[in-house]
């Protein structure tokens, strides 16, 4: 009777395991199928460094340049300021913090990751961007700046949490080997813990900036949808995610917008795939450091 529970299980879990490789086999398909016809039309450089994105213009421009870098402007501002909150608070967290005061920022810190993207981005449209349009005399709030500022807020947690188990997983000994020889609680966090945990940080800013260019509702609502280069941090941007999203449903099946629509989310399937190949291979270098298996 165990065994055939076991079998059964075993069988559950493998058909599970193998519909995830198919539904990724099927998007990453699809994507190529539908994006590669429009680097034939329009041509592979014009389409990444084209500068003009008006796919309803006579004749139609489809130049991604300004997607691309709106989405990179985004993505590098929210970096800015979810790696140190984020650092921040897992060195806290693990080390400084008491087992009372753990246990009430941590869950915290988890709710903040399960909040819907479209309440985030509601919430940056309606009260962060009028803020920051007056405090700063902008002519408008929905900005580069304001999306960075509330994907910066969405990625904290991500950075947080798996920052806190990479300094989880340095072993006790390092701090009382630091501690033994006169180096005092700082010093041992700053030279000890840090440099020890750092590839297991490193692999956490990296999962943090592909939450960041991979997310769509709020970057949607806060970001302005001005598909101009950005200049700087403080005026409107359309970045990548949020042209699907806004065009996808004007675009004529089979047509040349269509496809490059497709062609944006392989260009981003691509870009998230790297990130997360590099967070892979950082993170089996710390596991490996740190003797926990290859």
């Amino acid at each position: 009777m165990y065994r055939i529970k076991e079998k059964i299980y075993k069988g559950i879990f493998s058909f599970l395991a193998f519909a995830s490789l198919i539904f990724l086999v099927g998007i990453t398909t699809t994507l190529f199928l539908e994006g590669l016809p429009v680097f034939k039309e329009v041509g592979f450089f014009d389409f990444i460094f084209g500068k003009s994105w008006y796919p309803t213009y006579e004749p139609p421009e489809f130049g991604i340049l300004p997607l691309i870098l709106g989405s990179l402007w985004v993505t590098f501002g929210a970096v800015l300021f979810c790696v140190p909150i984020g650092v921040g608070s897992a060195l806290f967290i693990n080390e400084l913090a008491s087992k009372r005061v753990k246990a009430v920022l941590k869950p915290i810190i988890e709710i903040l990751a399960g909040i819907p993207s479209i309440v985030y981005g509601f919430f940056g449209m309606v009260i962060v961007a009028p803020f920051i349009q007056r405090l700063l005399g902008l002519p408008v709030g929905l900005t580069a700046f304001t999306g960075s500022l509330m994907l910066g807020i969405m990625a904290t947690p991500t950075v947080c949490s798996i920052s806190e188990d990479a300094l989880s997983f340095v072993p006790r000994s390092f701090r009382e080997a630091s501690l033994a020889v006169g180096a005092n609680r700082w010093q041992t966090l700053t030279k000890v813990i840090f440099p020890a945990a750092a590839s297991g940080i490193s692999t956490s800013i990296i999962l943090g900036m592909s939450r960041a260019v991979g997310e769509t509702m709020t970057v949607l609502m806060v970001t302005g949808g001005a598909a101009v280069i950005p200049h700087t941090f403080f005026q409107p941007v359309r970045p990548m995610t949020s042209t699907i999203a806004a065009e996808m449903g004007e675009a004529v099946m089979g047509g040349t917008h269509y496809n490059s629509l497709f062609a944006i989310g392989l260009i981003l399937f691509l870009i998230t795939l790297v990130f997360n190949v590099i967070a892979e291979l950082i993170s089996r270098r710390f596991r490996k450091k740190l003797g926990l298996g290859r």
